[in-house]
């Protein structure tokens, strides 16, 4: 297989950057919202941006920072950006995109990288743009900026439930409640609450142009199995798509049945498949 050297991206590649980003707006959309925010700059980025193909001709790129992302990878590029990689430490925490790509990568970085503490080979991606044809929760809402320490245990109890490991383990969460924060700040955080408790949230964690990703929908284990989760998620696409973007975009683990039908629900349709790769 023929390959082209990989390079690193700077701003002066931003436009051709953005015109592959947009080829691909839902499972490039966490790239797309950083190099929207802070450019190619890695100094402020927090991240590296590493390009295939000529610069006449850019092919494919792959995010690295805190996740490694290939976007539009072909097999020519995923064999390019391995070899790159190969010589460097990890240090992401996960390798996250396109099955193809993140599947193929792994298979010539685990030697190097590996273990995985998690491989999730099938995820589907999904997405809408229709308002929900079903009735909302008129409950849930956005959350006020007072009402953070409601929301992050409800945050750390599903990070912990999804990703396997609790996001206090490293530094006391304090990393974990400024994202939260933040979210909340941003208008970008719903919940459900009564009598004080957060029975439902869920989080616009991506924003582009093109899509509002959702991430860390969960329902508390007590509020399970009463069907209030199609309600709720409805609510939150309703408010997305009239207030933020013109799509809503989100990615689920393939076992997760009951989610996957509440999405079904409010109208999402599969628009790809995502692999994860967790360290």
């Amino acid at each position: 297989m023929l390959t082209v050297p990989v390079r690193q991206l700077g701003e002066s590649e931003r436009r051709a950057v953005e015109r592959l980003l947009d080829l691909d707006p839902f499972a490039g959309a966490q790239v797309a919202e950083r190099v929207a925010a802070r450019g190619l700059a890695w100094w402020r980025a927090e991240g590296r941006i590493l390009g295939y193909g000529t610069r006449r001709n850019l092919e494919s790129i792959c995010w690295l920072g805190g996740n490694l992302t290939p976007i539009l990878a072909t097999d020519s590029a995923v064999a390019a950006f391995a070899e790159q990689l190969s010589g460097e430490e990890r240090l992401c925490s996960s390798i996250v995109g396109r099955a193809d790509a993140v599947l193929g990568l792994w298979d010539r970085l685990a030697d190097q990288w590996g273990p995985a503490r998690d491989v999730r080979p099938n995820q589907p991606l999904l997405a809408v743009d229709t308002l929900p044809a079903i009735p909302v929760d008129p409950e849930v809402r956005r959350v006020r900026p007072d009402e953070v320490h409601l929301l992050f245990p409800a945050a750390v109890a599903m990070y912990a439930e999804e990703v396997g490991v609790s996001p206090l383990a490293e530094d006391g969460g304090r990393a974990y409640r400024r994202r939260v924060e933040d979210l909340v700040r941003a208008g970008r955080a719903y919940a459900r609450m009564v009598d004080g408790e957060v029975v439902f949230k869920a989080e616009l964690a991506v924003v582009t142009r093109r899509t509002a990703q959702v991430q860390g929908v969960w329902v508390a284990p007590t509020w399970r199995g009463r069907g209030i989760a199609s309600a709720a998620m409805a609510a939150v696409v309703r408010d997305a798509l009239l207030r933020v973007a013109p799509t809503v975009s989100l990615y689920v683990n393939d076992f997760n049945r009951p989610a996957r039908r509440v999405y079904e629900r409010c109208g999402f349709h599969r628009v790809g498949t995502l692999a994860t790769i967790l360290f």
